[in-house]
């Protein structure tokens, strides 16, 4: 199955919006011009041979469904392209994609150096599975170079972290972290998760592998799971080799709505952080808000590096709101979150629909409080995954919810 764009050179000198249209494309004999869904567990071969080719692996094709399937290599692939690297294999979560890698490069007795600045079932995946088996986890500040540098042993394998982070928009230094590990041949992942390849590539700055929960801004529009990891091809066969025989497929249906997502990625995706910029910007000047994380703003002590790896400053916004000693703990942010009329309550992101979430009680619900404390997650914030409705009318409902009475500038 090859590529409809075949030679490197125009391939490099197409964009980024032509190439998510048209890097990937296969075609069967009947020339659809709408690439099809291949809906099989199973493929066909043409003599026993060929059978006994394929399965040894002295023959390219498909085989069966649960690590070959066309459907899935065309959004491999051009999910590859958008990242600028050279392979992709997807799984059917992006958890399923982080676990993919825990078991393909870690082993009894290593070590993953990470960050308390993680989703929150990440961190539950670390230190609650993986710790079972005896691959110890070291912790350190996101944001402190200094302590990724004295975090690294000998038993650290890999290195592992968000920028931005999830839920406060903490950015990590990538070509730092990224020269820091390859002194000491420790493998760096970035979950590339709220930027996607159109806002930021990490591949670009050194890291050696980049993930996605493709669940969120990949799709776009809430409909399926999936995650993929991007790098090079002889880091990501390593990991296809556990994926093929733990059996995390990403289902044919899935893998084809993310290829025809990521066709309008672009287009979406910087509509989102025009409207999260203005949204962010509306928010500072609000004095029931201590404090906003957003890096596209100019007053965010991390705004210089965020706009030098990436693009703008994304479509995820969080907010801390001023105590009112008044309410008990977790009342005041439920109370803006029971008053919204147009964002959805719900504990995703990335979505074409705006989602208000309070993380202190859902995503991050099941941490340990002391981590909570060292990522900065607390009761007081919320945070916005802002979608494709108009700006002002998604600050006219946080306005009203807030319990101004002034109409939104």
């Amino acid at each position: 199955m090859k590529n409809n764009i075949t030679k490197k050179t125009l391939k490099n000198k197409l964009k980024f919006e032509t190439r998510a249209v048209r890097d990937g494309s296969f075609r069967s004999s009947a020339g659809e011009h709408s690439e099809s869904i291949f809906l099989t567990s199973s493929f066909m071969f043409n003599s026993a041979e060929q059978a006994s080719k394929r399965f040894s692996g002295l023959e390219s094709g498909m085989i069966y469904s649960r690590f070959t399937n066309p459907s899935v290599q065309m959004f491999e692939d051009r999910l590859a392209s958008l990242e600028e690297g050279e392979a992709c294999v997807a799984t059917s979560s992006g958890m399923s994609a982080i676990l993919s890698v825990c078991l393909t490069f870690l082993k009894s007795g290593d070590e993953i150096l990470t960050t308390p600045s993680l989703f929150g079932a990440t961190i539950q995946l670390f230190d609650n599975i993986l710790k079972k088996f005896d691959i110890s986890i070291k912790y350190v500040s996101l944001i402190d170079l200094k302590g990724w540098e004295y975090g690294i042993t000998k038993k650290t394998k890999l290195i592992y972290l968000e920028t931005p982070s999830n839920p406060l928009n903490e950015i990590a230094d990538l070509k730092g972290i990224a020269k820091l590990a390859k002194q000491f041949k420790v493998i760096t992942i970035v979950d590339n998760c709220l930027c996607t390849p159109v806002i930021q590539k990490p591949l670009n700055h050194g890291i050696d592998l980049v993930l996605h929960s493709a669940t969120k801004f990949i799709d776009g529009q809430g409909r399926v799971l999936a995650g993929a990891v991007i790098g090079k091809t002889k880091l990501i066969d390593k990991i296809k080799i556990i994926v093929r025989t733990s059996g995390p497929a990403l289902a044919p249906f899935n893998a084809w709505i993310l290829f025809r997502s990521l066709e309008t990625l672009s287009v979406r995706m910087n509509a989102q952080s025009e409207s999260a910029f203005k949204i962010a910007s509306w928010l500072e000047k609000n004095e029931q808000i201590s404090q906003v994380f957003y890096p596209g703003l100019e007053s965010n002590p991390q705004h210089k590096i965020a706009m030098y790896q990436q693009s703008n400053g994304g479509a995820i916004v969080s907010f801390k709101l001023r105590n009112d000693v008044s309410m008990k703990k977790n009342q005041l942010a439920w109370r803006i979150i029971n008053r919204v009329k147009i964002f959805s309550n719900s504990g995703n992101l990335g979505d074409s629909r705006s989602i208000i979430t309070h993380p202190y009680s859902t995503t991050h619900s099941r941490i340990k409080e002391s981590f909570k404390k060292k990522s900065g997650v607390n009761h007081l914030i919320l945070r916005l995954s802002i979608g494709l409705e108009n700006a002002d009318d998604l600050i006219a409902d946080l306005n009203q919810a807030l319990g101004r009475k002034e109409k939104a500038q």
